[in-house]
């Protein structure tokens, strides 16, 4: 007698552990771990993950109900992935589900459909119930809840002539094609003979006899030989061949490739890659940082690394910050790895992602390029992870479970035993502090690849401009950049961190500004659509002809959004080709590549967009880049501010001049002499990183100190309130002495989605208490408070505060 250890995918407290379930006598050989059963729980069928297999339970067996459905013949999670759900559970304290949901493709998690079973008379029936159930004796819920005929189905149900089940499904498919087999030569004679007064048949039947065996598309045949599929389908009838399906991955990469050669390396570069071989060929796991300037050819060193690990028979994960830049860097690895490539980001349908997960899991690729989520492909010989640009925030889960990429990846790497690659030219503090010290190697590229000089870069006081009288976005100096550019048919890149067209509508005469009734946020204003919308709730209304406040018509737009942007370079330069690149602009799925693409071919002569832009990007007529003002990112209330401002201005700066022409950048500022800004112009990573950490050792922030953000959140104002001054106190009073709790305050959004926020930040050096408090309080949180509709949420390393 064998049992399966379960977990189900019910995200609830009581729930969070293993439950045994019978393997039924018959299906003994077939489930294994980590595959996909349905089992029962409660009164319905759930899905449910194998994580182990024992001979014996603690449970009475008359207790235990068997394993109603075997999802999978094979194993869609490794050992390896189980463990590090466990891991992922307790690094992050989130439920067991959530991290084993979270390392599979959309298209394998459950979706669950309710059926109506008719198991009695269907004349006994209600006469509004009996119409479905003529055709079928199975109909789905779903249909009756929009006749509005609930009530007389749960009657039904009452009296025992319907049976309401569940049914899991998922989401993706397998994709099919439909082919034509072409029968033996022997069977091709004989069905000739039967055809008499069918010349356009007995043509086909000759044609096909050199093809006896062959697999075919139906078209090729029908194109070939000049007849229609109706044709095809009476010779197919009379047995001369037949239809079958062959599955075919979805290739969400329709570009032509064109094969690359390793390009000669630098002796920094050289230096770096021989470290990296090192430890590859030593099978020890190390992480290094590997600090190069923007165009010093990080990611040559990364081909190279690839291609080591390819020809030791292992496999590679490369990850990038932003979906903008998954289309260039795998132009770059399908270009030098061919086929070997997948690639996963949110932008595939859920098909392809579905295809390309296949793809890996059954080892026909040996290199994922992919956004975060790729870190847990399922690869099972990994030789090398790489993280470009891992100073990056969206390479942090901001929902459960909050994992950092980083951290998973050197977790995988102390798995397979091989290096981690975290490479960017403006390093996460912590990172840079942690390769000081050791804890990382620090490899450093100090010149470019090909020897090209840094763009120059021009810091342009606006306050200067606005007391000479220009009230434009673009200063004087930028604008005759501009001109300059478009005579010389070179291109330019504009940066504004903020889409739409006026960041907020305010009344002249009273002082009000338009905000989302959901959140507590000025609506942003869209020209394109006249609507005012919230970039966090999604709200939408359009614009008030009137003060909603005291219905004055002196309603004006301030600030400046990259659509307004692009209406003023249309006034300065009608000659001008634009291409706007922010969230508006790239809904569609594959616009990112059509847009970077068309711009590569010279098809537009501004690239204007928010941070998508910033970083990667590289194109040879790249030689002027604008940030139009430096000061979105300055003045936030976050601690990582400058940084964020410094590694924005140094990616976007990098752009400019990568190839033969030399770069020029203009930052557009009214705090010039901000050491943020002052020192992204040289690109001077360690004046600002002693700078920034003691300013941080001041103020007893990262990476002095680590954080832990425990937040709160109700429909009411003052039960969130209350809420998240028993958190604070709680946590006061069990923690140590040398823990600081700070709060509880109002989140810098104070009302997101009609829930009022509250959160609580810890400070602490080592507390060896912080988890086993935070899970009591989760406990407490789950057991009680719940029920108040009160919704607590732990994040172990926010990103945002």
């Amino acid at each position: 007698m064998k049992f399966a250890q379960v977990i189900v995918d019910v995200s609830a407290y009581p729930v969070d552990r293993p439950f045994d379930y019978l393997i039924p006598k018959e299906w003994e050989e077939l489930i294994d771990t980590g595959c996909r059963v349905k089992v029962p729980f409660g009164p319905r069928n759930v899905l449910g993950f194998v994580v182990g297999i024992s001979e014996e339970s603690d449970v009475p067996v008359e207790k235990i109900k068997a394993v109603a459905q075997v999802l999978d013949l094979e194993s869609i999670l490794t050992v390896e992935m189980l463990e590090l759900a466990k891991w992922l559970k307790h690094q992050t304290i989130c439920y067991e589900i959530d991290a084993l949901q979270v390392m599979l493709p959309g298209a394998l998690r459950a979706k669950y459909e309710k059926y109506a079973m008719l198991i009695g008379d269907a004349t006994q029936l209600a006469s509004e119930l009996q119409p479905y159930f003529e055709k079928a004796t199975k109909v789905n819920v779903a249909q009756f809840e929009k006749a509005n005929a609930l009530k007389s189905l749960k009657q039904a149900v009452n009296a025992g002539l319907v049976l309401i089940e569940n049914e899991v499904k998922q989401k993706g498919q397998v994709k099919q094609v439909r082919k034509v087999q072409i029968a033996s030569l022997e069977q091709l004679e004989v069905v000739q003979q039967q055809i008499k007064r069918a010349p356009k048949q007995i043509a086909l039947i000759e044609w096909m006899k050199p093809y006896a065996g062959a697999i075919l598309m139906p078209d090729a045949i029908c194109e070939a030989v000049n007849v229609t599929s109706a044709v095809l389908k009476g010779v197919i009838d009379k047995g001369a061949a037949e239809y079958i399906h062959e599955e075919v991955y979805r290739d969400p990469y329709t570009k032509e490739i064109v094969h690359t050669d390793n390009l000669t390396l630098t002796d920094e570069q050289h230096n770096a890659l021989t470290k990296i071989k090192q430890a590859m060929e030593e099978q020890r796991q190390e992480t290094f940082l590997l600090h190069g300037i923007t165009g010093s050819g990080k990611t040559e060193i990364y081909l190279q690394a690839i291609q080591r690990a390819i020809a030791e028979n292992k496999e590679a994960i490369v990850l990038v910050p932003e979906i903008s830049l998954t289309p260039q860097m795998t132009e770059r690895f399908k270009s030098r790895f061919g086929d070997e490539v997948a690639v996963m980001h949110s932008g595939l349908s859920v098909g392809e992602k579905y295809d390309e997960w296949r793809k890996i899991q059954q080892g026909k690729v040996k290199v994922v390029v992919g956004a975060r989520s790729a870190i847990f492909a399922p690869f099972k010989n990994l030789g090398i992870i790489i993280l470009d640009e891992e100073h990056e925030s969206t390479y942090k889960q901001e929902d459960s479970p909050r994992y950092h990429a980083r951290d998973v990846a050197i977790w995988r790497g102390k798995y397979y035993n091989c290096p981690v690659i975290l490479g960017s030219a403006t390093p996460a503090l912590e990172t840079y502090a942690r390769a000081k010290k050791g804890v990382y190697t620090l490899l450093t590229l100090n010149n470019r690849a090909k020897s090209q000089a840094l763009p120059t870069v021009h810091i342009v006081d606006m306050r200067e401009e606005l007391q000479a009288g220009n009230r434009s976005m673009f200063s004087q100096q930028l604008m005759a950049a501009l001109l300059e550019r478009l005579e010389r048919g070179e291109q330019a890149v504009l940066f504004l961190n903020r889409r739409g067209y006026s960041s907020f509508v305010l009344c002249r005469d009273c002082g009000t500004s338009v905000q989302c009734p959901n959140c507590d946020i000025s609506l942003t204003y869209h020209r394109y659509q006249e609507k005012l919308k919230c970039h966090y709730c999604g709200h939408e209304e359009y614009i008030p002809e009137t003060c909603p406040e005291c219905q004055s018509e002196n309603i004006r737009y301030f600030g400046t959004g990259t659509q307004k942007v692009e209406e003023e370079i249309f006034k300065l330069f009608p000659q001008a080709r634009v291409l706007r690149m922010d969230v508006d602009t790239t809904r569609q799925k594959g616009s990112h590549e059509k847009m970077l693409d068309a711009f590569g071919r010279g098809e537009a002569d501004i690239l204007l967009g928010t941070q998508m832009i910033a970083k990667g990007l590289d194109f040879p007529n790249i030689t002027l880049v604008g940030v139009l003002s430096a000061d979105t990112s300055l003045h936030l209330p976050d601690y990582r501010a400058a940084e964020k401002t410094f590694q924005l201005m140094t990616q976007v700066s990098g752009r400019a001049g990568r190839h033969d022409k030399p770069g020029e950048v203009f930052i557009q500022t009214y705090t010039p002499e901000h050491y943020a800004i002052e020192l992204s112009k040289e690109q001077h990573y360690t004046p600002f990183y002693e700078r920034e950490m003691h300013a941080r050792h001041t103020a007893g922030y990262p990476p002095y100190y680590y954080l832990a953000l425990v937040q709160v959140t109700h429909e009411d104002v003052v039960m969130a309130a209350e809420y998240a001054g028993r958190v604070a106190e709680y946590l006061r009073s069990n923690l140590s002495f040398d823990v600081s709790v700070i709060g509880p305050t109002t989140a810098s959004i104070a009302r997101l989605q009609n829930r009022y926020r509250y959160q609580c930040l810890i400070k602490y050096k080592i507390e060896p208490k912080l988890i086993p408090v935070l899970l009591q309080l989760i406990k407490l949180y789950r057991s009680e408070w719940i029920k108040k509709g009160i919704v607590l949420t732990v994040d172990l390393d926010p990103q945002m505060i």
